[in-house]
C-alpha cells in the first residue's frame, strides 16, 4: 500500500463530500448502474458506521439524472433546448433518488434526497437554510444525495458541472475533504491518449495555475466539462479549506483505501486550514448589515470560552437586517467583539433580546436555532 505525507488528509478527514459524475452513475449512458451504485453505498455505510474505528460523515453528489431521464424517456441523442433537458431530469430523478435509497437501505443507512441551485448558495438565507438542514440529516447518522435542481434551472444560474456543486457543498458544509470519482484514474501533465509521455500527478497544491494547464484549458478537447472543471472545483473548495482527490470510481473499495490513508488518484492539497479559511472568508468579504450589544456575560462566553451568541445575551439591535446577513457583535462599552451570520432577522431579534430559547416558539410562532450567532459563523475581533 502506498501511502504519502499528505494522504493522511484523507485518514483523518471527518466530514467527507464525494461526488461521481455520470458516466459512473449511468455506465456511460446506458442506464443507472445498478451495481456500481450499490458497491459506493457499501463503502459509504461502511465509513460511516466507523470503519477502522473512526465514523465519519459522508455527503454524496451525484449526476445521472437527466442520463436516466433519457434512457427512459427512449432518447438516443441528449437535447440541446431547456426544456427538454428539464423534463428528462425530472423523469431521471425519480430513478436516481430511488436507486440510492434502496442501496443505502439495503446496506442499513437511511438517506435524504436535497436538490440545489446556484441560487440557494448565493443567496446568504437559503445558504444557511440549506446548510442547516445537511448539517441536521448528518448529525442524525443520514446520507444525504445531493444534485443540482435541473429541473427549475436555466443556462444562467446552471452550476455547469457538478464538480463545482460538490465543491460548493464542501464549502457549505466545511468538508474536510472532496472526493472526486471520475472515469479517469487522475490528472496527467498531459493528455496520456495523445502524448506518451504524459507523467501522472501523484500530488499537487490546489490552486496551482499550472493544474489548469496540464488539464487542457477551459476552450480545448479535453478540458471541456472534464478534467478542467475538476481543477477548478479543487480550487474551490480549497477557499473553504477542503483539499480533494481526483480518482477512478471503479478502483475497488476506493473510498475505503483512501479513508485508510491509501494514495490512490491525484490529491491536491488545500494551502489554507479549514477553520483559517472561512474565518478570512468572513471577515474579508461580507458587508456589515447591522449589529447587535450583549452584556458583560455574553462577551465573556464570546472572547474566553469561543461560544455561540445566544440571544438571552443581548441587549440592543441596530439595523434593518435579514436572516444570513453579516452583523456586527459588540459589547456594553461599544467595542467591536466580532461579526458573524444573524440566525434571525433584526424585526425578530428584538423581540428574541434577554429571553431564552425556551420562550422562541411563543414569541415568533415557530422554533429555529437556539443561536443568534451560531460559533462555526462567528468571527472574533483580534
Amino acid at each position: 500500500m502506498t501511502t504519502s505525507a499528505s494522504s493522511t488528509l484523507l485518514r483523518d478527514a471527518r466530514r467527507i463530500v464525494v461526488k461521481v459524475g455520470s458516466s459512473l452513475v449511468t455506465n456511460e449512458g446506458r442506464g443507472l448502474d445498478e451495481t456500481a451504485i450499490g458497491e459506493w453505498s457499501r463503502q459509504l455505510a461502511s465509513l460511516v458506521g466507523g470503519e477502522g474505528g473512526r465514523a465519519r460523515e459522508l455527503i454524496m453528489v451525484s449526476s445521472g439524472a437527466i442520463a436516466e431521464g433519457m434512457k427512459r424517456l427512449g432518447w438516443s441523442t441528449r437535447p440541446r433546448e431547456i426544456r427538454e433537458l428539464q423534463a428528462a431530469a425530472a423523469v431521471g430523478q425519480m430513478g436516481l433518488a430511488q436507486m440510492y435509497e434502496t442501496k443505502l437501505r439495503e446496506n442499513g443507512m437511511r438517506s435524504a434526497q436535497v436538490l440545489l441551485t446556484h441560487g440557494d448558495l448565493a443567496d446568504r438565507e437559503r445558504y444557511l437554510n440549506a446548510r442547516a438542514t445537511l448539517l441536521t440529516l448528518l448529525q442524525h447518522g443520514v446520507i444525504p444525495v445531493i444534485n443540482e435542481n435541473d429541473t427549475v434551472v436555466n443556462d444562467e444560474i446552471k452550476f455547469g458541472d457538478n464538480d463545482t456543486l460538490g465543491a460548493l457543498v464542501a464549502n457549505l458544509v466545511e468538508a474536510d475533504a472532496l472526493v472526486i470519482l471520475t472515469d479517469q484514474r487522475g490528472l496527467y501533465s498531459a493528455d496520456p491518449r495523445r502524448d506518451p509521455a504524459a507523467v501522472f500527478v501523484q500530488e499537487a497544491k490546489a490552486g496551482d495555475a499550472a493544474l489548469e494547464a496540464m488539464a487542457g484549458g477551459a476552450g480545448s478537447s479535453i478540458g471541456r466539462g472534464g478534467m478542467i472543471t475538476k481543477i477548478l472545483a479543487a480550487k474551490r473548495a480549497a477557499g473553504s479549506g477542503a483539499s480533494t482527490v481526483i480518482a477512478w470510481g471503479r478502483e475497488p473499495d476506493v473510498l475505503l483505501r483512501l479513508a485508510r490513508g491509501e494514495a490512490i488518484g491525484t490529491l491536491l492539497v488545500a494551502q489554507t486550514q479549514k477553520t483559517q479559511a472561512r474565518k478570512q472568508w468572513m471577515a474579508d468579504h461580507l458587508q456589515l448589515r447591522g449589529a447587535v450589544t450583549v452584556d458583560d456575560g455574553a462577551a465573556l462566553k464570546l472572547r474566553a470560552e469561543g461560544k455561540s451568541l445566544l440571544p438571552i445575551g443581548m441587549t440592543a439591535v441596530e439595523g434593518d437586517f435579514s436572516r444570513g446577513d453579516v452583523i456586527a457583535i459588540r459589547d456594553a462599552q461599544g467595542v467591536t467583539l466580532g461579526r458573524g451570520l444573524a440566525n434571525y432577522a433584526s424585526a425578530e431579534a428584538r423581540l428574541l433580546c434577554r429571553r431564552p430559547s425556551s420562550e422562541f416558539e411563543n414569541l415568533l410562532g415557530y422554533l429555529a436555532e437556539p443561536e443568534m450567532v451560531h460559533r462555526d459563523n462567528l468571527v472574533l475581533s483580534r
